[in-house]
């Protein structure tokens, strides 16, 4: 069985690689997720949003470091996101703190934190540079995070039928 930082340095490797199905080969079939984009992802959701993320990346790279084992369960580890966002053509660069769960060599839990403020201003420029930090601001790119994921998941099961 893998200890949990193999399963967590397999996790980006291959998202270093774009290879979403060996990164949703890591996830439990009821993973449930979060970070400030996207909210509460769960199962299948989640393993879609990973999917999406890597058949649309552009200019996309990623390092990690810092896997910390915090104890028989528990791990966190840095990476950071290189990337054009699509939406708007500017260069994003995300440092994200991750916070895991494992349980009999699979990821669990899996948190993402950022600051979608920065995250903001990066992506979609003065408009987010201005109004990021807002609440309102922060609901409309988690519902336009969630809209495109919907409609990208409505589109796999399509072309599945």
């Amino acid at each position: 069985m893998d200890t949990n930082k193999q399963v967590i340095e397999k996790f980006y490797t291959a998202f270093q690689k774009l290879d979403y199905q060996t990164m949703n080969g890591c996830y439990s079939d009821d993973i449930v997720f979060s970070d400030p984009a996207f909210g509460l992802l769960r199962g299948e959701e989640a393993k879609s949003m990973w999917e999406m993320l890597c058949k649309n990346a552009k200019d996309f790279s990623l390092t990690f470091s810092n896997i910390q084992l915090l104890d028989e369960e528990y791990a966190t580890c840095n990476w950071i996101a290189t990337y054009t966002f699509s939406k708007t053509g500017r260069k994003v660069v995300n440092n994200i703190k991750a916070f895991m769960k494992l349980k009999e060599g699979k990821i669990v839990e899996h948190s993402d934190a950022f600051k979608l403020s920065k995250w903001a201003a990066q992506a979609l420029g003065w408009k987010g540079e201005l109004f990021g930090w807002m609440g309102w601001m922060k609901r409309k790119i988690q519902k336009n995070a969630r809209k495109n994921l919907i409609a990208f998941i409505e589109k796999k099961n399509a072309s599945q039928d």
